[in-house]
């Protein structure tokens, strides 16, 4: 938890009020981004992502296995998030495990849509190689390293990024002589298909202090916070999720502007950070 004298507390609120922030910033302006793509090479995609002082690692398994009966035109993805002791005193014990699960679940809404796949904004469905046989299972995971606010929005970003540089190997199918067989399989070690990351949405939470809201809260601005909604955008400016957290209620009216004011920032945001994936992935060249 971040402590703050009175004085700190009326001078935070009062910049975000004359839309001056203590780091400079406006309400919708996001802290400079870090992109580095292939920081974990045993992964078939990876990134590393920072917002000013937060730092999130993500990458991305795949390995075959077989679509669920009641899905058997969908692939599956699994998120799951794990916070660092190091990144927060709060993180250490149950703390941490409590974050991550929330997170986890967060991005799951934000990303995979409902538990039928509906919504989802990674297509499932380019997941399967032979519906009701084969299909790709993507494990995602994704490490808080350090923690300065609006880990969900870093988190999502670093996934994206991730996804980007994932290459998923080129897999030749031969199916059996009668239905019930399953099918053989030849997995390359060398052709390798990229991810097609052109629907994946980022996430933009607005965080309410007092009368306003801002993008990319750091840890000072979340502690004085009422409530904050995340929404999830593509590039279309479709949106693909919403999560609130935060006890205060908020009008209809709020939340609609809010979401408004997340489409039109998530316009630039998804621009910048495809300009950083696509330098971090020539670097790694």
């Amino acid at each position: 938890m971040v402590g703050l004298s009175e004085g700190e507390k009326q001078f935070l609120r009062g910049g975000i009020e004359q839309n001056l922030r203590a780091d400079g910033r406006t309400r919708n302006q996001f802290r400079p981004i870090y992109v580095e793509t292939g920081v974990i090479p045993q992964a078939n995609g990876s990134a590393r992502v920072r917002f000013g002082a937060t730092e999130v690692i993500a990458s991305i398994k795949a390995e075959l296995g077989k679509p669920s009966i009641l899905h058997p035109d969908k692939g599956k993805v699994s998120i799951f998030v794990d916070c660092s002791p190091t990144a927060a005193p709060i993180y250490e014990g149950k703390g941490g495990e409590e974050l991550s699960m929330e997170l986890s679940v967060a991005l799951e809404r934000c990303l995979l849509g409902g538990k039928s796949g509906a919504g989802a904004a990674i297509d499932l469905s380019s997941l399967v190689l032979v519906e009701g046989k084969v299909c790709w299972d993507l494990y995602v995971d994704a490490l808080v390293v350090s923690s300065d606010g609006n880990l969900l929005d870093s988190l999502a970003a670093a996934i994206k990024a991730a996804l980007s540089n994932t290459g998923l190997p080129k897999v030749n199918v031969v199916l059996g002589a009668s239905p019930e067989e399953q099918p053989e399989v030849d997995v390359s070690d060398e052709e390798f298909l990229q991810f097609d990351t052109s629907a994946v949405p980022v996430i933009v939470t607005l965080t309410k202090v007092g009368k306003q809201y801002i993008v990319d809260a750091t840890s000072e601005e979340e502690s004085q916070m009422s409530s904050a909604v995340s929404v999830s955008v593509n590039r279309n400016g479709q949106i693909c999720g919403l999560t609130k957290r935060g006890g205060a209620g908020l009008d209809p009216s709020v939340i609609h502007d809010m979401v408004s004011v997340a489409k039109y920032v998530s316009q630039e945001f998804i621009s910048v950070l495809d300009s950083e994936v696509a330098a971090a992935e020539a670097s790694e060249e």
